[in-house]
């Protein structure tokens, strides 16, 4: 796959990735190599990805736990103090092997730490290879509550290596497809018509459908790197979907959702709502659903599980001014952005998606 250079810093794909990698280290007079991983990249991705690397400069392994519950600020102080205890310095390079927590949380701790030193994302989910390791957005929850604490910093690169989605379960690779459809709905709808028939793709197609969404997205965060517009189009979905997520992680009773199996959920009601106030087609309607729910099982809402979701919506980063700030669609491809909705539009968007 073409290396997709933006103004800012490069993608590389699959065996180019080491190549480019390789020529970066030697080329740049880097103190030390500190390769953060999770405890399952640490296992499955890890020497895979060292066996790569040709390299004299020293390098150190840091390992965090896995999973959304340790993306928070007591995380980063125990990578921080890592680092700190391991002689890193500001000609320190960070590598972030792993998935959305790794690269979101790697990024935030790269940016911050003595004031900010390099890093590289090395995604190995396709959750991140589409979307959490591209475009510069680092950080980590507060609580349940989603990116709350962050900074926009892009990566010296990224390197996506589709090798990785051989290690991921089938859940895992149906949360990255979330964030695929969402780039089909929001920028292409043949690449959306593409993404509902993925039945009949090889593995080679998958590969050019990753590169797909990694254009969309580079493309509308170039337009718009800090999100004052464009950019915000990237969470559609994301209002409700970041709500449920945070509410089903919070709730004892409830068993946790992986983003996208949260964001598909988002997109259904986001559409169900694009309808009924921008007159979205109904027919585009119903097929956005069932192409949805062919590839995610239906989550049971109960009515009390409505009140707590709709405030979770305050948090949500698009909002201003006390507006709670929905991206939606007018037609596939066709998006606008600070619409307000109401609590009673919220709730017959859930019955929509039960029904």
């Amino acid at each position: 796959m073409k290396s997709i250079i933006t103004k800012d810093y490069p993608v590389h794909f699959n065996t180019e990735c080491y190549t480019h990698l390789n020529a970066f280290l030697n080329d740049n007079t880097f103190s030390k190599i500190f390769v953060l991983v999770d405890s399952n990249t640490h296992e499955h991705c890890l020497s895979y990805f060292l066996s790569h690397l040709e390299t004299d400069i020293a390098i150190e392994v840091i390992e965090i736990e896995a999973g959304e519950i340790y993306k928070t600020i007591d995380t980063c102080t125990g990578v921080w103090n890592a680092l700190s205890e391991l002689d890193a310095d500001r000609k320190s390079v960070m590598l972030n092997l792993g998935g959305g927590v790794v690269t979101d949380l790697g990024g935030f701790v790269a940016s911050t730490y003595k004031r900010g030193i390099t890093y590289i994302n090395i995604p190995t989910s396709l959750l991140a290879m589409v979307d959490a390791s591209v475009g510069g957005k680092t950080g980590v929850d507060l609580g349940v509550i989603k990116n709350q604490i962050g900074v926009i910093n892009v990566g010296a690169m990224v390197l996506i290596d589709t090798q990785f989605l051989n290690t991921l379960p089938q859940n895992q690779m149906r949360s990255g497809l979330a964030e695929m459809l969402k780039h089909g709905l929001i920028y292409d709808e043949a690449y959306w018509q593409q993404m509902t028939n993925l039945k009949s793709l090889t593995l080679d197609d998958l590969d050019a459908l990753i590169h797909r969404s990694v254009v969309i997205k580079n493309n509308i965060v170039t337009e718009d790197p800090l999100e004052n517009g464009l950019r915000k189009t990237l969470n559609y979905g994301h209002t409700l979907g970041h709500a449920i997520e945070s509410y089903f992680l919070s709730h004892p009773e409830k068993e946790d959702l992986l983003h996208g199996e949260a964001i598909a959920i988002g997109m259904i009601l986001a559409t169900y709502i694009s309808n009924k106030l921008l007159d979205f087609p109904e027919d585009k309607m119903h097929a956005i659903k069932a192409a949805i729910l062919n590839t995610y099982s239906k989550v049971t809402f109960e009515d009390s599980d409505l009140e707590p979701i709709i405030e979770l919506l305050k948090f949500d980063k698009k909002n201003s001014y006390g507006n709670i700030n929905f991206v939606l669609l007018e037609d596939i491809s066709k998006t606008k952005i600070d619409c307000q909705v109401s609590n009673d539009l919220i709730r017959d968007s859930f019955k929509y998606y039960a029904s």
